[in-house]
């Protein structure tokens, strides 16, 4: 038996993904969790040998009042390397190739997408379970096709620390440079990536996996 952990926050999908993968005879669910302080706990208390990981949930609350991690893809960074983790398969409405570059650096073993067929994800599981990765094949020539990032390393801990949310002064003051420093890093990010403002920068080079 191929024993499951399945972290999704939306319960309604989550449970339909239970039944179904419930139906097959080498499957077993041994566990549910909503948010990344629940999915640590699930992987700790029931030892899966497979965990299907939502990219996008609440981070929630470990049983010590600490911050669980803040999606899945943080979730994954934390259970890789740890003695008897699991073999990770992320799952995503949003089929973006930055998301399959991060889940794949993070140490996951597999990425879909949630409206994969349910036989396809099965053997998915059965593939990762023996040691196989597995990737959608349509994410997987995306990935190829976006390239390196064209962004200095400079231009990209601007650009990371700004998709924080700080401002112009606060990032200069994170990063210890001139505002017009950062402005200039800023300005040539806006230009290399071929977008009008800060937020359409972000949003692309994400979308990409360069921050």
């Amino acid at each position: 038996m191929i024993r499951l952990v399945v972290a999704d926050d939306q319960a309604i999908l989550r449970s339909g993904l239970v039944a179904l993968l419930r139906l097959e005879k080498d499957l077993e669910v041994v566990g549910e969790a909503a948010d990344g302080a629940g999915t640590l706990a699930a992987v700790a208390a029931h030892r899966p040998d497979v965990l299907l990981l939502d990219v996008q949930m609440p981070a929630g609350t470990t049983a010590d009042g600490a911050d669980g991690p803040a999606d899945g893809i943080a979730a994954a960074e934390v259970l890789t390397g740890q003695e008897g983790a699991p073999r990770i398969i992320v799952l995503t409405t949003f089929g973006r190739a930055g998301y399959l570059r991060r889940t794949m650096e993070a140490g996951a073993h597999g990425f879909m997408v949630k409206d994969t067929p349910v036989e396809r994800l099965v053997d998915a599981i059965r593939r990762v379970h023996q040691g196989l990765r597995v990737v959608d094949p349509e994410l997987a020539a995306q990935s190829l096709a976006v390239g390196p990032s064209p962004l200095t390393a400079k231009e990209t801990e601007v650009l990371q620390t700004a998709a924080a949310g700080a401002g112009t002064a606060a990032i200069a003051r994170t990063l210890f440079l001139s505002e017009g420093t950062v402005r200039n890093h800023l300005s040539s990010v806006i230009g290399k990536l071929g977008v009008t403002n800060r937020a359409e920068a972000v949003r692309t080079a994400s979308d990409n996996g360069w921050i």
